[in-house]
C-alpha cells in the first residue's frame, strides 16, 4: 500500500525547519549572497538546531534521521537560502562515506566530534581535469610504512576554508586508474594543507568554496576508508545516498520562486486586473505547481529507497535532474512573470535563478546523471 502521507514527527520537522528557513535565513539571504561574510552565527543556531548533523547515527550523538527525514528538511532549508543550506549539505556529503565505510573507532573519532560543537567538513573529490571523470584525478596517496603520504590539489571544494576535516580521493595505485583510488580521512589541521582563493561564484554565494592543496601530507594509515582500491566505489554510493537532498533542494528554490510570482502576480495590475487572472499567467503558475510537486515525489520515492536498502542509482539520480531542472525552470519563468522587477536585485527572485544554476552542476552535473539512468534503462546491448 503506497502511503503519501507524513507521520506526526515528520510533521513537527518539517515545522521547525520551516520556521528556522523563514525566521533565520530568508530575513539574511540577500545579505549573504553580496559574498562579503559567512553566516557564521546562522550556523551556530543551525547546529543548535541539530541541522548540521541530522544523518549522523545515533550512537555517534547525532539526529540518526531517515534519508526522507534529511529530504524533507532540506526543501526547507534551500527554501530559504540554497546558500547556507550547501554549507550543511556539504557537511552532510563529508559525513557519508565515513558512515558508510567507516569502522566503529572512526566514526567514534571523527563524527562525534561534530556533534559536541559547531565545526564543518569538506568532500574533496573533483581536481581541475576530473570533474564528471572521477576516475581521471591526480592527487596521490603513497605508504610510506604506517602512513600515507598525500599530494595533490582539489577544486570547488564547499566549505573547502571552514572545514575542521576532509574526506580526500587519492591514487594509491596510479596504474590502475579508477580502480586505484582510495578514500582517506583528513584532518585539517594536519601539515601541509593550504587553501587557495575562495571562489567568487555566480550563486550560493553564502557558501564558502575553495581549492585545496596538499603537500606530503602524511597521516596515520589507520585513517584509510575500507580498504585500498575501494575509493571510486565509496565516491559513487556516497553520491547514491546524497543526491535526493540535492533534488530536494531543488524543490525548495522551486518553491520559494512559485510562491514569490503568486503573491506578486496577486498584487501587480495590468489592463485594469491583477496578472494572475491572466490566462497566460495562471497556466504558467499551474505548471509551476506541477513541478514542485512532480520533483518532490521524485525524491520522496528516492529517500524510500534509500532507508529501505533498495538499489536506487537510477532513482536518485532522476530526483536530482529533475528536482534541479524544476529549480531552474521555475526560477527563470518567476523572473520572467516578474518582468522588469524579476531582474532586479531589490526582489529575489533573480537570486534564485543563480542560485538554482549550481543544482544542475554540482554532486554530478545532470548530463552525468542522465548518463546514469540511461545506462540503467537501455541496459545491457548485446
Amino acid at each position: 500500500m503506497i502511503d503519501f502521507t507524513l507521520n506526526e514527527e515528520q510533521k513537527a520537522l518539517q515545522a521547525l525547519a520551516r520556521e528556522f528557513a523563514n525566521k533565520e535565513m530568508k530575513p539574511n539571504a540577500a545579505k549573504y549572497d553580496k559574498g562579503d561574510e559567512w553566516p557564521e552565527e546562522i550556523m551556530k543556531k543551525a547546529f543548535d538546531a541539530g541541522f548540521t548533523t541530522l544523518e549522523i547515527p545515533e550512537e555517534y550523538n547525532g539526529g540518526g534521521l531517515s534519508h526522507l527525514d534529511t529530504a524533507i528538511v532540506s526543501e526547507e532549508l534551500s527554501w530559504g537560502c540554497a546558500g547556507m543550506f550547501t554549507t550543511i549539505m556539504a557537511s552532510s556529503l563529508a559525513f557519508t562515506p565515513i558512515i558508510l565505510f567507516g569502522s566503529h573507532e572512526q566514526k567514534k573519532k571523527f563524527l562525534t566530534p561534530f556533534t559536541e560543537k559547531l565545526s564543518f567538513a569538506a568532500f574533496c573529490l573533483t581536481e581541475r581535469e576530473a570533474g564528471s571523470d572521477a576516475g581521471g584525478l591526480q592527487t596521490k596517496a603513497i605508504r610510506e610504512g604506517d602512513e600515507y603520504v598525500i599530494n595533490g590539489s582539489k577544486c570547488f571544494i564547499t566549505n573547502g576554508g571552514v572545514a575542521s576535516l576532509y574526506v580526500v580521493f587519492a591514487l594509491t595505485d596510479p596504474s590502475k586508474g579508477a580502480r586505484g583510488m582510495s578514500a582517506f580521512i583528513v584532518p585539517r589541521d594536519t601539515p601541509g594543507i593550504s587553501i587557495g582563493k575562495e571562489e567568487d561564484k555566480m550563486g550560493h554565494r553564502a557558501s564558502n568554496t575553495t581549492e585545496v592543496y596538499f603537500e606530503d601530507v602524511r597521516i596515520p594509515a589507520e585513517n584509510l576508508l575500507a580498504k585500498e582500491g575501494l575509493g571510486f566505489v565509496i565516491a559513487m554510493k556516497t553520491l547514491d545516498q546524497t543526491r535526493a537532498s540535492v533534488g530536494a533542494a531543488g524543490v525548495g528554490v522551486a518553491r520559494a520562486a512559485m510562491e514569490y510570482t503568486i503573491e506578486y502576480t496577486k498584487t501587480r495590475r495590468q489592463f485594469g486586473k491583477p496578472i494572475a487572472l491572466m490566462q497566460n499567467t495562471s497556466f504558467e503558475i499551474a505548471d509551476m505547481a506541477i513541478k514542485v510537486n512532480a520533483a518532490r515525489h521524485l525524491v520522496y520515492h528516492a529517500a524510500w529507497l534509500l532507508d529501505n536498502d533498495l538499489p536506487c542509482g537510477k532513482e536518485s539520480a532522476m530526483a536530482k535532474t529533475y528536482g534541479s531542472d524544476a529549480a531552474m525552470e521555475v526560477s527563470l519563468e518567476a523572473l520572467q512573470l516578474h518582468g522588469g522587477y524579476g531582474y532586479m536585485k531589490d526582489y529575489p527572485v533573480e537570486k534564485l535563478v543563480r542560485d538554482a544554476k549550481l543544482l544542475q552542476i554540482y554532486e554530478g552535473t545532470n548530463q552525468i546523471q542522465r548518463l546514469v539512468i540511461s545506462r540503467e534503462v537501455i541496459g545491457p546491448i548485446k
